[in-house]
């Protein structure tokens, strides 16, 4: 099983997105989703999520949100084979707005809730931004 984390990023009311491009598994266009990476060796999910967020938008400057994680699961496709993979997920705030974008990625946006809502690509996605919503109202 491949393990990722990531993390929710807000600036104000406004929340980032970040555009990867496409592959043959995904078709035209790429897709829209958060920040997020591939855990590696002797690192926690935390820092997993912060060296993320730092290589793919230059953002370095995060508050993390006390006890909000959340996790998904999901099954993806690599050259025909299924791929089981769990992501993490956490939030934080940032007052940085400039994005420099890695290779991975083509375009990058900072969202209202409901705009992005619309943009994501993925429905577990929608439900992570969702879950995200409702614990800043709560908090």
């Amino acid at each position: 099983m491949e393990r990722s984390c990531g993390l929710v990023v807000f600036n104000k009311n406004k929340i980032l997105l970040l555009k990867y491009s496409n592959n043959e598994e995904e078709g035209e266009g790429g897709h829209w989703d958060f920040p997020k990476g591939h855990v590696e060796l002797n690192e926690t999910e935390i820092e997993t999520a912060l060296r993320e967020l730092e290589e793919e938008t230059g953002i370095s400057q995060v508050k993390l949100v006390d006890n909000f994680r959340h996790l998904i699961k999901y099954t993806f496709f690599r050259k025909s084979k299924p791929i089981s993979k769990e992501v993490i997920f956490f939030l934080a705030s940032t007052l940085e707005e400039e994005v420099r974008l890695s290779h991975e990625h083509i375009d990058y946006a900072w969202l209202s809730f409901e705009e992005a809502i619309a943009k994501l690509t993925y429905e577990n996605a929608r439900n992570i931004l969702k879950k995200t919503i409702q614990y800043i109202k709560n908090h």
